[in-house]
């Protein structure tokens, strides 16, 4: 299993009149979370996409437990509980408030897609590699 963490402030312009994070902006946090967490591994998303490949989000499910507020820092746990065999990976994430509470949590699947002609592709085997010690 890998799992990384990645923190972040909560922008002014990321909240509504409450003074709560839009929630749409969980999108963007788990967004940050998977980019990031790749980039602990030594690997990012300009490497996958200079080898030909990308990743669209195909689904993402949240479920929403508590609110963030303006100048919250939050934490993102990203986990990856299987390396991927074929053209789908599938993120579980996390956001914490600093109190160490549990705001949001979700999935959030993506497909490793030739960028030429969008066709379904296994992940990339340099991303595989920086993976693999965490799956042994």
């Amino acid at each position: 299993m890998y799992e990384s963490i990645t923190q972040m402030r909560v922008r002014y312009a990321e909240t509504d009149q409450m003074n709560v994070v839009y929630y749409g902006n969980y999108a963007q946090y788990f967004e940050v979370g998977r980019v990031e967490s790749i980039r602990q591994l030594g690997y990012t998303y300009k490497d996958m996409e200079h080898s030909g490949v990308i990743m669209p989000v195909v689904e993402m499910h949240v479920r929403y437990l508590r609110p963030a507020t303006y100048d919250d820092l939050l934490t993102v746990k990203t986990t990856l509980r299987e390396i991927p065999t074929d053209h789908r990976i599938e993120f579980f994430q996390e956001v914490f408030n600093e109190q160490g509470k549990l705001l949001c949590a979700g999935t959030v699947k993506l497909y490793f897609l030739n960028a030429s002609d969008r066709s379904k592709t296994n992940i990339p085997e340099a991303l595989k590699e920086k993976l693999l010690p965490y799956f042994q």
